[in-house]
Parts: C-alpha cells; sequence; structure tokens
C-alpha cells in the first residue's frame, strides 16, 4: 500500500521535474478576461509622468491602478451616458448624487463649482453647421456642453450634442507629456483651449454669414428677406450666451484660489482667457453689427412702402380727375355748357386725356412716379 502511494506521488511530480530538466517554465493560468466600457465610453486611459500607458482598460480597474502608483491619474471620457452607466461611473470615482444628476442633463450655463474633494467645470461647445444659404429656418450654430469631473488622481469628462468632440484634444495634449504631467488640471487646461479655439472659427464662418447678409441688404435690388436676418440673428444670440458666461469661470481660475489648477497652469490658463476675451469681443461686435443691419432693413421697408403708398396716390389722384369730369357730365342736367355741342363728347375725353398726361408729368417729375 506504501509503495502504491509513492509511485503515485512520482507520477505526479515526473512532470514537473521533466519541465525543470528541460528548462521549461511552467504554465500559467490563463488570463481573466478584461470587461469590457460600455458604449459611452469615447476613451480611458491611464497616464504615468504624463505618458499614456499601453492598452485601453475597464475605468474601474484604471481608477484602481491611479490610485495604487504615483503621478499617476485616470482620464474617462463618456458622450451622451445613460442613467445606469452615470450612476455606476459616479460610484467607482466617488462623485456625489448632484454631480451624477446634473452630467446626465445638457444646457448648462459655463460654471465652476466644488463639490467636495472634486471640482466641476461646465463649458459649452460650440460648432458652425455648413449650408448653401441662409434662410429662415437655417440652422448656423451647434451647441452642447461638456462637464469636466476633477480629482485628485482622475479626470472625468461628459460630452452631450455633437459638436465639440475631445478626439483631438487628446490627441494634442498627449503629444505634451510635460504638460500632462501637471495632472488631471492639464486636461481641464486642453479641453478649455480647445472650447475658445472652436469659438474663434466659428466666430470666422459667421464674419462671412454677416458679410453676405450685408452685401443683399444694401445691394440695388435689395433681396434679403428679413426673416432670414432674424434667423441669423437668433443663431449668434445662441452663440453668445456660450461663449460669454465662461468668462467668470475662468477669471475663478486665474485667481488665487486653493483648489484651482497648480500654479505651475495659471499662465496657461490666463492665455485661454485672453484667447476668450477675443471671442468675447467679435461675438459682441457681430450681435451689434446684425442689429444695425437689421434697423437698416427695416428702414428700407418703410422707405419701400412710402413710394408704395406714394405711387399708389399719384395714380389716384390720375383717376380722380377722369372720375370728376365724366361724373359731372353724367348729371344730366337740361342747362348744362356744351351739352348739345356737336364736339361736346370729344372735347370732354381731349380735356380728361390733357389733365391726366399733366398730373402724370408732375408726378413723375416730383419723383412719386
Amino acid at each position: 500500500m506504501q509503495q502504491r502511494t509513492e509511485r503515485a506521488r512520482w507520477r505526479l511530480r515526473l512532470p514537473t521535474l521533466l519541465r525543470r530538466a528541460l528548462g521549461r517554465p511552467a504554465p500559467t493560468a490563463p488570463p481573466a478576461p478584461t470587461q469590457p466600457n460600455p458604449d459611452a465610453v469615447v476613451d480611458c486611459a491611464v497616464y504615468v509622468d504624463g505618458r499614456r500607458q499601453p492598452g485601453r482598460p475597464h475605468y474601474a480597474d484604471a481608477h484602481a491602478r491611479s490610485r495604487r502608483g504615483r503621478r499617476t491619474f485616470v482620464w474617462l471620457g463618456l458622450h451622451d451616458p445613460a442613467p445606469a452607466v452615470m450612476a455606476e461611473v459616479g460610484r467607482t470615482f466617488g462623485l456625489d448624487e448632484f454631480s451624477v444628476a446634473q452630467a446626465l442633463t445638457d444646457g448648462h450655463r459655463p460654471t465652476v463649482q466644488r463639490h467636495g474633494d472634486v471640482t466641476l467645470l461646465v463649458l459649452r461647445t460650440a460648432a458652425y453647421v455648413e449650408h448653401a444659404e441662409l434662410t429662415d429656418t437655417s440652422e448656423v450654430i451647434d451647441t452642447g456642453d461638456v462637464m469636466v469631473f476633477l480629482g485628485d488622481r482622475f479626470v472625468v469628462t461628459v460630452r452631450h450634442g455633437a459638436a465639440g468632440a475631445l478626439t483631438t484634444v487628446r490627441a494634442d495634449v498627449q503629444g505634451r507629456p510635460t504638460l500632462l504631467a501637471e495632472g488631471p488640471w492639464a486636461v481641464a487646461y486642453a479641453v478649455c483651449a480647445r472650447m475658445v479655439e472652436l469659438y474663434l472659427e466659428v466666430a470666422g464662418h459667421v464674419e462671412k454669414d454677416l458679410e453676405r447678409v450685408e452685401e443683399t441688404v444694401f445691394a440695388r435690388d435689395r433681396s434679403a428677406d428679413i426673416s432670414q436676418i432674424y434667423q441669423l440673428k437668433r443663431e449668434i444670440v445662441e452663440f453668445k450666451r456660450a461663449v460669454l458666461p465662461l468668462q467668470a469661470p475662468l477669471r475663478a481660475l486665474v485667481g488665487p484660489h486653493a483648489d484651482g489648477p497648480p500654479p505651475t497652469l495659471h499662465r496657461w490658463f490666463a492665455d485661454v482667457q485672453g484667447n476668450l476675451e477675443r471671442a468675447v469681443d467679435r461675438v459682441s461686435a457681430y450681435d451689434d453689427l446684425l442689429n444695425s443691419i437689421l434697423q437698416s432693413r427695416l428702414a428700407q421697408l418703410a422707405v419701400e412702402q412710402n413710394n408704395d403708398m406714394r405711387k399708389i396716390a399719384a395714380w389716384a389722384a390720375i383717376a380722380a380727375t377722369q372720375t370728376a369730369v365724366a361724373g359731372v357730365y353724367g348729371m344730366n342736367f337740361a342747362n348744362m355748357p356744351e351739352l348739345r355741342w356737336r364736339y361736346g363728347y370729344a372735347a370732354a375725353l381731349l380735356l380728361m386725356a390733357t389733365a391726366a398726361f399733366t398730373l402724370h408729368r408732375l408726378f413723375r417729375r416730383s419723383g412719386w412716379l
């Protein structure tokens, strides 16, 4: 019995002894399958000393890894997440219920808020919509928003709408590891810089639309429709609501603030603020110019209506002379002058034609016709 037991042990140990003799490593268990990210996740990456680590891990694994390393953080990008996905992300990164509820809705005003250990930065996105011609229903500017949640070891960006994609932002900032080594606030700077850059691009396209509208309003044929101008006015007002409110949050970030970006990034945010002021000046100028164009077109319409009224009055005066002569000779009194004259009918017609011709010449000379 003991011999059989020893033989069984040797049979079990024989493969291990052979592998050691041949220098082969022991077989390892297959790695556990990686949990895939939800569809709302645009990208997820871990950064160490400003450099992206290989792979695209699940955001929970990436967050756990960032907490173990030094100078490490994770950047999770979401686009229109579902409530269940956003709730799970909130639990993973320690976001409160109010922050999760904010991230599920769009149309927020640009702001910067502090929720515990997490800073929330809200920005509006903007994109120019190409169109062959401006109509009373043309969509000129498409807007959305992006919310940036900043923690000690993570940054979560939640974008709503088609405008303001952050793929180019991630690619650009990954090419600057020195800047990215500053941590999550470097991502916040890159997002702010990209949004302001988009504002300036949209402003350049809107300026061309304004030039075309101005040309049509002051052209000789004046083919501009008041509804088209008003539609462009509405689009610029929407653009203005996206750009102007960002001034206060950027001032708060640039100023002395204990929970804001590190001092090494203050000059970068100051540069973004300068570009934003340029965009604000251009948008405000466009709004004022469009107001002037709109008032000019309204004045033109008033003048055109006045000209039409003068033409109507002139033709009414010409017709009144014919009516007066015909009315007098149509009363059929017995003792009317020239009533029995042989050429009375022809003379009456000649008088009516002469009066009409004379009035027409006078109205033409005075500009009424």
